[in-house]
């Protein structure tokens, strides 16, 4: 049995066999409608956080399968309140064949691996987001028909999203740099990590404390939010650190004029993001979100077929 928690738990050649059945399946749904290879399955969704695109692409992914989806949001389980992460993993198990959950602490997400007997899905942790990774490597490749040589420049907070960006392009032989504010960086500890995935494939790992550094020669301009749910306090503060790596248009004639940009969503337009670049002709914002459906489709078939 095996879960998508992390994206350094799965092999280069695992990520790379993924998207070739991400492309597949939207292929095929494009084509008139995926076969129902998942009849049959039920796929139970936990939220602690909110979401518009981990619920929506999940729960019609399944459909599209021929599988069924349940929510069970916070206030239905008290996740880790009401009863104990051991004791929902079990019990859950027990009525579905596989579990997502969208949870503040990773940690938690890790002891669910310990007592679920069904596969657990990442759908967000304080410190991943291989969901997304997965769709952006998608997006990625269907614009540039390749992954190899291609540069990637993360602008921003050094969060789950850019952590799990990193691990898919070190994955994909992708060249990663991340522009963030002095303390604001990715972690060390994933950093280390990423660099030596990313040299098995050929590929490189920057960080710069200048955005402008980080865009040079860049084949996509990514960023997300400022500030990570849970975070809330921090607001004001992290606004005024994060100003100068705002993606604007500035920062885009840092850039080649062919670069395009991304965003995970939700974005606080006027704040990581402009209206002009979120709306502009570089932007692939609203393919990423599609793309969310069609990975997520291949890591249900994967897990389920096992």
């Amino acid at each position: 049995m095996r879960h998508f928690i992390d994206l350094t738990d799965w092999s280069s050649i695992e990520i790379r066999q993924l998207l070739d059945l991400a492309r597949h399946l939207k292929q095929e749904w494009q084509s008139g409608g995926n076969k129902p290879v998942l009849e049959g399955k039920v796929l139970a969704l936990i939220f602690q956080k909110p979401s518009l695109r981990t619920r929506v692409s999940f729960e019609v992914g399944m459909q599209h399968l021929g599988g069924s989806a349940l929510v069970l949001g916070p206030d239905e389980i008290g996740f880790g309140k009401r009863e104990t992460v051991a004791d929902l993993s079990r019990a859950l198990s027990r009525y579905v064949h596989v579990i997502m959950a969208r949870v503040f602490s990773h940690a938690q997400m890790l002891e669910m691996t310990q007592y679920a007997t069904v596969p657990i899905i990442n759908g967000l942790s304080d410190t991943q987001h291989p969901c997304q990774a997965l769709a952006d490597l998608l997006t990625i490749y269907e614009y540039y028909g390749r992954l190899e040589g291609l540069k990637v420049a993360y602008v921003g907070d050094g969060n789950n999203v850019a952590a799990s960006l990193a691990q898919a392009c070190a994955h994909s032989g992708v060249n990663f740099a991340i522009g963030s504010p002095p303390g604001y960086e990715i972690p060390e500890t994933i950093m280390d990590k990423v660099g030596d995935l990313a040299a098995q494939n050929g590929a490189t790992v920057e960080g710069f404390n200048n955005p402008r550094s980080a865009v040079a020669d860049a084949d996509v301009i990514y960023t997300d939010t400022w500030v990570s749910m849970g975070q809330e306090a921090e607001t004001a503060r992290r606004i005024q650190v994060m100003q100068p790596f705002q993606v604007n248009a500035d920062l885009l004639k840092a850039a080649p004029s062919t670069a395009v940009v991304m965003h995970c969503l939700p974005a606080h337009r006027g704040q990581e993001i402009t209206d002009e670049v979120a709306d502009g002709p570089q932007s692939v914002i609203f393919d990423q979100a599609e793309n969310r459906m069609h990975a997520q489709k291949a890591v249900l078939v994967k897990l389920l077929s096992s």
